[in-house]
């Protein structure tokens, strides 16, 4: 290819690049007209704009008929512009004589007059049989009110233009003007006014029902200065946060002639902002039909993971409910469907889509990609299937800030796998491309001419309650509503008033439960209603970033790497000696611990907060969950199945790898064990947690809220405190021995199962999966990049130091133990720091007296060695600096004296 003709090619797809950017809404019309003047040349520009705006006459005819306002502006000529437009009115004249009523004044008013005394022109069209039919079409204008706008034809096959209340961005270049008032028997006429028109393509086309389509390119132009003055100013503010999806916009036209629809199939990407599928559906300027499928029985894979538990299944149905206003406010909406088998099989997406697909004609399907291996099993065989019939389907990355499939341990190594600090330095040895700028939403969705027949939200039965034997329901959600809002907007409201307030707390204390010193952001992570890249961005731009928050977003993706690793995750153990650990089977404890029941305050607090609003903080969880593993004996898998019914921000991989590292059987084994009382002076030292959610402890003092059993009886007389009645009973009491039990426990399977323990360094062996001993092997890039070898290998993991010690000692209690796992508490990390000055502080000014001694033992000898008298005693008492505060101002008065 010429270098000319590859220049010209290059210019060109800058062109659509930008006309891209109009379509989102982060481009006026007017800049970018100015743009392809820039990088077209004037004259390119005159021959090649027309053809390059042309897909949008169909798609986005309000757009195209702006632009082409603006090009005819630009390249107007005055006198062949004045005769096209005289003979035009002519020709009307001459097949419909009451358009010499409209158009009276145009022809006594010279062109360029007054604004006020415009020219009018009425469109008209071939003759129609009588009759009228009207189109719908869905608008919204303003505060999210939907108004109705019809297409009209009368007696004599007058078309008319929508009439709208008001102009929005889209319409403010052609000014519609009322021609005269709708009388019996006629349809109502609209005037475009303009001070000149150019010509007209041609009149009608007779097509069909005889409907009457305008072909026609509607343009305007400016006229004078006080017409300037008038026109309203376009709005050239190209990054608007958030509020895009609040914006005045009118719904697209539809039209016979449009390109098939994009189906734009939703998941957890229930948000308007840095949306990838959703600005990809934008590309072609199609139609976009915005779906989202119910199938719980691909949500659940092949195994246990409740993957949508009661909780997680009311917040996607309000989730839905407030997504789809927000489409609307757009000019859409979302259709809801639900999955159906047939006869009694189980339902597909594929099958769901492969109908939709033939109801509407369309030929492209895009989402973001969920990475879940059943999902992400279950999207290319979707993918794959669309594509063998010609539609073409696109997934985008958006859920997680790294795709956890592309994440390689190449050049870093396996040493350390498990913990957050390799995984992130896997995505920095192994980087794919720049995580990029947030998107912004779009200001407006194409609609179809037709839109596919959907199901009602409540058909979806994601909200159902459960029901007394009377009739009555039972509203088990009414805290849940009371406590959170399920919107986009909601999302963004709550990360700001954590970044002007909460941020600067939580780098120290995110533990505490009695303060709100965390986001609270998981549950709009989980269900897409705001994106990690978002998130991050927002995070970085706040005056405090503090690294152990933004941490928690490779937190989040490390769990999604170890679950497509591991895909049983959720229901086995990776330690191979760990699955047959000795559980308890007592279902008494375990109801107790649930309904938060077992007599311990900080304990039964936290449960019964995930009970009401289905959502506690990280340190709470962890609380909670060493209480029921370390001293109930209970099996994590039964911790992981309630908090998947029960949380909010129930996330598979997240509380798959949480509960298996705190279930002792994870990849990483955590050197903690929360004390169900100690853990209190971090999280809640005062009793205000406790106090909030156990009401029937309020009364108690600050110092034994914790241990209500330690009170004396008459302050629990006083306090209305009777265990058994208003307070449960503890349902353990030697918490010990209960640890020292599961020690022994611990240390019984891996002396059974010795083949699983490395004997040089003691740590548990795990089998590697075939995609980690590839990128071991360097066969990633070779070969498929799999292993196919029968052969297993082994990998040591990281160990809890308690483990190892008690192996060597197995007779020793978990008292005794030196690396014992159990945490003290702390008040506040400040009280540490404190602690820890005060400490180098003592330890700075012994060394200086000792310092200041040994100086004077060195004197004291030379003086006796030389025969020279000894100096003076030292005068005075030991005094204090002026500053003195504390004892470690202290200044020995011998050292004065000595060093004058």
């Amino acid at each position: 290819m010429p270098p000319s003709a590859a220049g010209a090619q290059d210019s060109k797809a800058l062109v659509r690049q930008l006309l891209r950017e109009v379509l989102v809404g982060r481009e006026d019309p007017e800049g970018f007209f100015a743009m392809c003047v820039s990088v077209l040349g004037q004259q390119e520009t005159r021959t090649q704009f027309q053809s390059l705006i042309q897909p949008l006459s169909t798609a986005n005819r309000s757009l195209h008929c702006s632009l082409t306002s603006i090009y005819l502006e630009y390249f107007s000529k005055t006198g062949d512009d004045d005769l096209e437009f005289a003979l035009a009115l002519s020709v009307l004249e001459m097949k419909d004589p009451q358009l010499s009523t409209c158009s009276e004044e145009s022809t006594l008013q010279p062109l360029g007059a007054k604004a006020n005394q415009s020219s009018s022109v009425q469109l008209t069209s071939a003759s129609q049989p009588q009759g009228s039919s009207s189109r719908t079409q869905r608008a919204d204008v303003g505060g999210g009110r939907k108004k109705t706008q019809s297409v009209q034809k009368g007696p004599r096959g007058v078309m008319c233009l929508p009439q709208t209340t008001q102009e929005t961005e889209l319409q403010k270049s052609t000014h519609v003007d009322k021609c005269n008032k709708e009388t019996p028997g006629t349809s109502q006429s609209v005037c475009v006014s303009k001070p000149y028109a150019s010509f007209f393509k041609q009149e009608a086309v007779l097509k069909g029902d005889q409907e009457a389509v305008l072909k026609g390119d509607q343009m305007t132009e400016g006229g004078d200065s006080s017409n300037q003055s008038e026109k309203p100013k376009r709005s050239r503010n190209r990054r608007k946060r958030r509020e895009g999806g609040g914006q005045q916009v009118v719904g697209m036209p539809t039209s016979p002639s449009a390109s098939p629809p994009v189906l734009l199939w939703f998941r957890r990407d229930l948000r308007l902002c840095d949306n990838p599928a959703l600005i990809g559906s934008l590309e072609n300027g199609a139609p976009v039909i915005p779906v989202f499928i119910w199938t719980p029985e691909e949500e659940e894979g092949p195994g246990i993971t409740v993957a949508m538990g009661g909780a997680c299944k009311y917040w996607l149905h309000q989730a839905l409910s407030c997504f789809s206003s927000s489409l609307e406010r757009i000019g859409s909406h979302l259709v809801y469907l639900k999955a159906n088998g047939v006869g009694n099989g189980v339902g597909s997406s594929l099958r769901t889509l492969t109908e939709l697909i033939k109801e509407t004609g369309a030929r492209a399907v895009l989402a973001n990609a969920l990475y879940e291996p059943w999902l992400k099993e279950r999207d290319d065989a979707v993918v794959s299937a669309l594509q063998k019939v010609g539609v073409q389907c696109r997934m985008f990355h958006s859920y997680c800030l790294r795709d956890p499939y592309s994440v390689s341990t190449e050049g870093v190594g396996l040493r350390g796998i498990g913990s957050v600090s390799h995984f992130m330095s896997c995505c920095k040895q192994n980087p794919e491309s720049a995580l990029g700028v947030p998107l912004d939403p779009p200001a407006f969705l194409p609609t179809p001419a037709n839109w596919p027949q959907g199901v009602s939200l409540d058909a979806l039965e994601l909200a159902l309650m459960p029901r007394r034997k009377d009739g009555t329901t039972i509203d088990w959600a009414v805290n849940i509503r009371k406590s959170w809002d399920f919107s986009e907007e909601g999302a963004h409201a709550r990360l700001e008033a954590f970044l002007q307030d909460g941020v600067y707390r939580y780098e120290k204390e995110s533990g505490r439960a009695d303060a709100p010193n965390t986001s609270s952001l998981s549950p709009y992570l989980h269900f897409g209603q705001l994106s990690p890249r978002w998130l991050l961005w927002d995070a970085k731009g706040a005056r405090c970033r503090p690294p152990k928050f933004q941490r928690k977003l490779a937190w989040r993706d490390l769990a999604y790497w170890q679950l497509t690793l591991f895909p049983d995750l959720p229901w086995e153990s990776l330690r191979p000696p760990y699955k047959a650990l000795r559980w308890s089977t007592d279902r008494g404890h375990l109801k107790a611990w649930q309904r938060g029941r077992t007599g311990y305050p900080l304990v039964d607090a936290a449960m019964r907060q995930l009970w009401l609003t289905g959502w506690m903080n990280n340190y709470m969880r962890h609380v909670v969950a060493s209480f029921l593993i370390a001293y109930l004996h209970l099996s994590w898998q039964e911790g992981y199945r309630w908090f998947q019914d029960t949380l909010l921000d129930a996330d598979v991989a997240i509380d798959a790898m949480m509960w298996q590292n705190g279930g002792m059987c994870g990849l990483d084994h955590w050197n903690f064990v929360m004390h169900p009382v100690d853990a209190a002076m971090t999280c809640d030292p005062y009793g205000s947690y406790v106090r909030r959610w156990c009401p029937e402890l309020a009364d108690l003092p600050d110092e034994l809220i914790h241990k209500p059993w330690k009170c004396p009886a008459s302050i629990l007389r006083r306090a209305g405190v009777i265990f058994g009645q208003t307070f449960p009973d503890r349902i353990v009491t030697d918490l010990e021995e209960r640890r020292s039990q599961s020690l022994q426990d611990v240390a019984v399977v891996r002396r059974e199962f010795v083949q699983y323990v490395d004997k040089r360094s003691g740590c548990d062996l795990v089998p590697l999966p075939p995609r980690l001993v590839s990128e071991a092997l360097g066969l990633s890039h070779r070969n498929g990049g799999q292993v196919t070898e029968v052969k297993q290998f082994l990998l040591p993991v990281i160990t809890r130091m308690e483990f190892k010690h008690h192996q060597e000692d197995p007779d020793a209690d978990a008292a005794s133990n030196p690396y014992n796992a159990v945490l003290k508490g702390y008040v506040s990390r400040k009280r540490d720091e404190t602690i820890a000055f005060l400490n180098e502080r003592d330890f700075t000014a012994s060394v200086l007296y000792e310092g200041a001694q040994r100086k004077e033992r060195l004197e004291s000898n030379y003086r006796r060695m030389e025969g020279l008298p000894q100096p003076p005693a030292p005068q005075g008492r030991a005094r204090r600096t002026p500053t003195a505060k504390d004892r470690f101002s202290l200044v020995p008065g011998g050292a004065v004296t000595s060093l004058r």
